[in-house]
């Protein structure tokens, strides 16, 4: 237990409704551990200078063996331990795909002896505790109203840079300080949970450098482009232009910019997926190296927002 911890706070802990589809059927990954005799779905505890998403993706590794990128928040669970404490899980829908899972070997480990894809009826009769039943219903309705597949849509700002009081030479070249540095490392985890494949940054040093560590882990070759800059002058549309021709392949994609640019950009999103920009406002306010992750779909009638959430780095 940290200092800030009490045996009153909550404990934090993570997972995913883990689900592919076999032609019309859709089936959850169901794990059975023997220790506690019961059937549930993967999650565990948050580990120190862990945040949650990374330890949602971690989790299910480790008990399942899978690699998954984050899809859409479910909700939040809570619930006392027996001890008094409460505890509360935050979870995510997590497709595999037909590759993954036709050439996954499960190992059993200290946790889980063994892993079962069930149909979602089924689920709901196996899982042992009533929470995990009912996010199997509320998974359930997200894939009958089409909303299960989403790709990512990350907006981030850069990590943090010298001040420009201190700095001589022109704004676009102001580098991380250390800590920002650090943030970019510590970012690369975060990023990683979504599986973003595609990355648009700012011409300025703090962005690049922001995204340097994440790209070079994910072998991805960051898109420069000066619209994105603090200094630049964007013509009308500009912007909204650039994320949906971004976007409209459908993969998950990071754009790193500015506190400024960041209302713009917040508000390409909406426009794009047809929601109210005020109500996503919010997402636009962001510390260095925080990110807002829009979860999107591709519907009939063009792109449509199914969640919003933002996480950052914990320095």
């Amino acid at each position: 237990m940290t200092s800030s911890q009490t045996h009153d706070s909550p404990v934090y802990a993570a997972g995913a409704l883990v689900w592919r589809q076999d032609g019309d059927e859709i089936e959850t990954l169901v794990i059975h551990r023997s220790f506690h005799g019961d059937y549930s779905l993967p999650k565990g505890k948050v580990d120190d200078d862990e945040t949650l998403p990374e330890t949602a993706a971690r989790e299910v590794w480790e008990e399942t063996g899978f690699r998954v990128a984050l899809g859409v928040p479910l909700s939040l669970v809570e619930y006392e331990l027996p001890g008094g404490r409460p505890k509360e899980v935050h979870y995510w829908a997590c497709e595999v795909t037909r590759d993954q899972w036709e050439g996954h070997k499960f190992e059993p480990n200290d946790e889980v002896d063994r892993l079962e894809w069930m149909s979602l009826d089924r689920a709901e009769q196996e899982l042992t505790y009533v929470r995990d039943r009912e996010l199997i219903g509320e998974f359930r309705e997200l894939a009958r109203l089409g909303r299960a597949r989403t790709f990512p849509v990350i907006l981030l700002r850069h990590a943090k840079a010298v001040a420009s009081h201190a700095w001589t030479g022109e704004d676009e070249t102001r580098p991380l300080t250390a800590r920002g540095q650090a943030q970019s490392a510590q970012i690369v985890p975060i990023l990683e949970s979504y599986a973003p494949v595609a990355l648009v940054t700012s011409t300025a040093v703090r962005c690049r450098a922001t995204v340097a560590p994440f790209a070079q882990a994910a072998a991805i070759v960051p898109e420069s482009t000066r619209i994105l800059s603090q200094s630049a002058a964007p013509l009308d549309g500009e912007i909204r232009d650039l994320v949906a021709e971004a976007i409209a392949p459908g993969v998950g994609t990071v754009f790193c910019s500015h506190s400024p640019v960041m209302p713009e950009l917040v508000a390409a999103v909406a426009q794009l997926t047809r929601t109210s920009a005020h109500d996503l406002a919010r997402r636009a306010l962001l510390s260095t190296a925080e990110a807002s992750i829009f979860h999107v779909r591709k519907a009939d009638l063009g792109l449509e927002l199914v969640a919003a959430e933002t996480f950052g780095p914990l320095i």
